[in-house]
């Protein structure tokens, strides 16, 4: 609950209705923001706290402490709006997908970050998983090739675990996986990973990583390139249940 908005309400007289209108959003979203302490999107609140009289920092003090890099906060907020997401990887699982342990090796292991900020980071990467778990996730579909199932980030153990997770998470209607078999020899896939997010106006964004950080892609070639190599992978891949198959198989051999 949050009762910073809460009170911001009662004492200008705005309602959920009123405040909605005024920032251009449906009402249900303004009772998210309430009810689930959702966090709105950047112009959202600079409408909202400019209508409620408020600093944004006193309703969402979150937004001033955030733990993900500077250069990555665009992106995650094109994430916690997306009402999809098209993730492909070729070395590990999504972000969103993974588990504690998993994502810290993954972080300890890429060798770029201070022992320190480990943690930090990794409670970041668990912290943006909330989008699914919400009442109205976006539908995540990923593509992963096959190598990525077999890599033993962290060690047999958390390996098994992480891909009894990904089954598990493959039951949910709004969670699709697909995987790139090793018998497919040369694809769009080899030149890296993206994400595409459709967001609820329609409009695509692209993020591609590198060594050094990641980079939101807008231009509408940029996209039509991303969106040929989406196309690709995703036709080289094998449809969700057969690799939900795959993944299971690949788990045993982890145990």
């Amino acid at each position: 609950m949050n009762d910073a908005l809460r009170s911001a309400l009662n004492e200008t007289g705005y309602t959920t209705e009123s405040l909605a209108e005024r920032v251009g959003v449906d009402p249900k979203t303004v009772g998210r923001w309430l009810s689930e302490g959702r966090i709105p999107h950047a112009r959202h609140r600079v409408a909202a706290a400019d209508a409620l009289r408020r600093d944004i920092a006193d309703i969402w003090p979150d937004t001033s402490r955030r733990r993900e890099p500077v250069w990555f906060r665009p992106w995650q907020e094109i994430e916690r709006e997306a009402v999809s997401l098209r993730s492909f990887e070729s070395v590990v699982l999504p972000g969103l997908l993974q588990t504690e342990s998993y994502a810290r090796a993954v972080l300890i292991g890429a060798g770029t970050l201070p022992r320190g900020d480990v943690e930090r980071h990794l409670a970041a990467r668990l912290a943006r998983q909330a989008i699914l778990k919400r009442e109205d996730p976006p539908q995540l579909t990923a593509v992963v090739d096959e190598a990525v199932l077999r890599r033993p980030v962290g060690g047999r153990g958390t390996m098994h675990e992480q891909l009894r997770a990904l089954i598990e998470a493959c039951r949910e209607p709004h969670v699709r996986v697909h995987v790139v078999p090793s018998t497919v020899g040369s694809y769009a896939g080899l030149n890296g990973p993206f994400v595409v997010a459709t967001c609820p106006d329609h409009r695509l964004a692209g993020y591609l990583d590198n060594q050094l950080q990641g980079q939101v892609v807008s231009d509408v070639d940029d996209l039509a390139a991303i969106m040929a190599a989406w196309e690709n992978v995703r036709g080289e891949a094998l449809s969700h249940w057969q690799s939900v198959d795959l993944i299971r198989e690949v788990a045993e051999t982890w145990s």
